[in-house]
């Protein structure tokens, strides 16, 4: 399986939309505190319309304990401080996607902790600051999936 995680989501919609895509593509979602919202929130549900019953999304109290739980093959981190586009790793299933709160990205301690070849990037036109989490998320999530041929079992 493919791993969504959510490093202290701070937007409701995005965080509904990406359960509504991992509803969809069969991906876990693991949500890391604290979490700037209520997930019962009426953004969320409408968001993530009738989806919540059917994907699979699990809270942390913290990164570490999301990743002694879960034990990814791999943690791709996805960050602007980078020159390795998403498209350049051959994905597994198993390896684990990790995205920074929309405000401010990932710590630079997480960034610096992984492998230069687990750090990734989305090409941007020069200029460009980032993309909506719930894109940035769908565009690699997508990209691994297409690679794992679309399993329908991850």
């Amino acid at each position: 399986m493919l791993h969504i995680i959510l490093y202290e989501p701070e937007i409701p919609q995005n965080t509904g939309a990406l359960i509504r895509l991992s509803a969809n593509m069969g991906a876990h979602l693991h949500l890391i505190h604290p979490i700037m919202f209520d997930l019962s929130e009426k953004k969320v549900r409408r968001a993530g319309l009738d989806y919540a019953e059917l994907a699979n999304v699990e809270e942390h109290a913290n990164l570490e304990a999301c990743l002694q739980k879960i034990q990814p093959n791999r943690v791709f981190a996805l960050t602007t401080k980078t020159t390795r586009y998403y498209t350049e790793p051959a994905f597994e299933n198993g390896d684990a996607f990790l995205f920074g709160p929309e405000s401010r990205g990932l710590p630079t301690e997480i960034i610096e902790g992984l492998p230069f070849e687990q750090r990734l990037t989305i090409p941007m036109l020069p200029g460009g600051r980032s993309l909506n989490l719930a894109n940035a998320v769908s565009v690699v999530v997508y990209e691994a999936w297409r690679q794992l041929d679309f399993a329908p079992e991850l």
